[in-house]
């Protein structure tokens, strides 16, 4: 059974782990993709929020697999902004191999944040957001299927 965002912002943030300790890591993805906070799931708000995060902050990610770069769009325009080194690497949750956004380098203001991604379903990745060591929140990121 195919996952939604839906499904995602009402798990509890130890269903979220296992849901991401059991996902695979498949290619770095390409492209332009949906981005969606999981903040407060569980809760009756974690939706209300999602939307307001989507629709006044951070829209998702745009991937440049070629380069190992992605670009964070910002603000309900879109603007690029925020760009993280991406690889394949050792996860801080489990150990095992995940997809690894690395902002270290790349970003003055992210200089802190590490994200993990790993594929859930085909074209939807689930990620962890790390501040220094410490787990902050969740996010997902969906693609158009192939040659959309």
């Amino acid at each position: 059974m195919a996952h939604t965002v839906e499904e995602l912002l009402n798990l509890t943030d130890t269903q979220l782990d296992e849901l991401f300790s059991n996902g695979t890591v498949g290619d770095i993805p390409n492209g332009q993709a949906k981005g969606t906070a999981i903040i407060a799931n569980g809760t009756k708000f974690s939706d209300e929020i999602a939307h307001f995060v989507n629709f006044f902050a951070w829209q998702g990610k745009t991937f440049d697999a070629q380069a190992g770069v992605l670009r964070n769009r910002i603000t309900h325009f879109g603007f690029n902004a925020i760009i993280a080194k991406v690889y394949k690497g050792p996860s801080w949750f489990d150990n095992k191999e995940c997809i690894v956004l690395d902002y270290s380098d790349t970003s003055l203001v992210a200089r802190w944040i590490r994200d993990e991604i790993r594929l859930i379903d085909p074209n939807f990745y689930l990620g962890r957001v790390y501040w220094g060591e410490k787990p902050l929140i969740h996010f997902a990121l969906e693609f158009p299927p192939a040659g959309q």
